[in-house]
């Protein structure tokens, strides 16, 4: 919530700054042009947006990681790593209460400490040291060294002059104290609002990852192979999707008995997600490449023929009686009527079915697959390697955004009319 409130907060600021810095700046007034409010063709994404947008992930992704990229400065307030201590109070049959200090080393996980020297002390309440690490809790026995024992009633009745029972907890300035149903003490240091490395590693962590699994590879295949058959599993099964789905499409659109057939069927298959459609797979294609494709191809078809539908559909009855006029057949009207001006949504349903492949072929090799970016995935997050799934998540979406930008080329190239009438 709070890396939300501080994102929304950058985006008004930068919006804000960037406005008043182009208004006074400039004294073009074509921005304030009528005519251009709801024409598609004249938005254009703003290119210190776009750079802002980006830099500002990765400035929350730093600070909430204390990262070394990101000035200390600007890093999120991060777990609590040094020395703790908290002072109990404990009662026993037959003597009065006494005090005890408790010393803690908080100390990052993977580093080997001790735990510190401490003094007895000079009452029956000895004084305890030991070690957690940081994001971390643990059990501290106070009394296994005092020389009144649970045997003889030992109990704690207070941490740092506060009362607390079974259940309960003091926060103190290092961290939180509670105490377990049994008596026993528990010390949770404080988190601060920084990540774990487990749950989020800083960026340095994850393009070290990138490079080490680059040069030495990953489960005997190296990252452009696995990336290379991703590539190819999710650009067949969108192939073959497209070929099926425009035709479809256009028949739909066209045709009122096939619209009246297919219809049902579309519509019935569009909301199912790909993945309820793997235990099927599997049972008719088996395990290899071609469940895999299939699994894909029927994640595009739907997409795409819904999309050229959409398209014939959409175009102007004007302009197709226009053609009439001008004594244009069938072919011809479909030539140059149909076709380009349902080309804009084809391409739009293009782009959201890579999107919809890219997301399912994650899915579509857990099915035996040895190679590829979602097995890499699966198989790192089984062993809680998270550097390794974020990697394979940022390059997943830099080659679907790749591939996104070249279809954007391509339809600026073969669709110069689209948002023009």
């Amino acid at each position: 919530m709070i890396v939300f409130l501080i994102y929304i907060a950058i985006f008004v600021a930068s919006f804000l700054l960037v406005k008043l810095l182009v208004h006074r700046s400039t004294r073009d007034f074509t921005a304030r042009k009528t005519v251009t409010f709801g024409d598609e063709s004249a938005v254009r994404p703003n290119r210190v947006a776009g750079v802002v947008s980006v830099l500002t992930i990765f400035l929350l992704w730093g600070a909430f990681t204390g990262s070394k990229w990101v000035p200390g400065v600007l890093h999120a307030p991060g777990p609590f790593i040094g020395d703790a201590t908290f002072t109990y109070t404990a009662e026993a049959e037959g003597v009065a209460p006494d005090d005890a200090t408790v010393t803690i080393r908080v100390f990052p996980v993977g580093e080997e400490v001790t735990a510190p020297e401490v003094a007895p002390g000079e009452g029956w309440a000895k004084n305890d040291a030991d070690t957690v690490g940081a994001w971390r809790s643990g059990l501290v026995r106070v009394d296994r060294n005092d020389d009144h024992g649970r045997d003889q009633g030992h109990r704690v009745v207070a941490v740092n002059g506060t009362p607390i029972a079974p259940g309960g907890e003091v926060m103190t300035a290092f961290g939180r104290v509670g105490m377990s149903p049994k008596g026993t003490l528990n010390f949770e240091p404080s988190k601060g609002l920084q990540m774990e490395p487990i749950w989020l590693p800083p960026p340095e962590a994850v393009l070290a990852r990138l490079r080490e699994i680059a040069r030495e590879g990953y489960r005997d295949s190296t990252l452009w192979e696995h990336l290379g058959w991703s590539l190819f599993r999710v650009i067949a099964g969108f192939f073959f999707g497209a070929l099926i789905g425009i035709p479809l499409g256009y028949a739909m659109g066209l045709s009122d008995w096939f619209r009246g057939w297919f219809d049902p069927i579309v519509e019935f298959m569009r909301p199912v997600p790909p993945l309820a459609l793997i235990p099927l797979v599997i049972i008719w294609a088996g395990i290899g490449e071609p469940g895999k494709i299939i699994l894909l191809f029927l994640a595009a078809l739907w997409i795409m023929a819904i999309a050229a539908r959409a398209g014939v559909s959409g175009v102007k009855i004007s302009k197709v009686h226009a053609a009439y006029s001008l004594g244009a057949s069938k072919w011809q009207i479909m030539r140059h009527v149909i076709i380009p001006n349902s080309l804009p949504d084809i391409f739009t349903g293009a782009r959201v079915a890579m999107g919809v492949c890219w997301g399912t072929v994650v899915a579509a090799e857990l099915v035996a697959a040895e190679k590829g970016a979602g097995m890499m995935i699966m198989v790192a997050s089984k062993f809680q390697l998270t550097d390794i799934v974020i990697m394979g998540i940022i390059l997943i979406g830099v080659i679907g955004f790749g591939i996104d930008i070249l279809m954007r080329l391509a339809e600026k190239a073969l669709v110069p009319w689209k948002g023009r009438g």
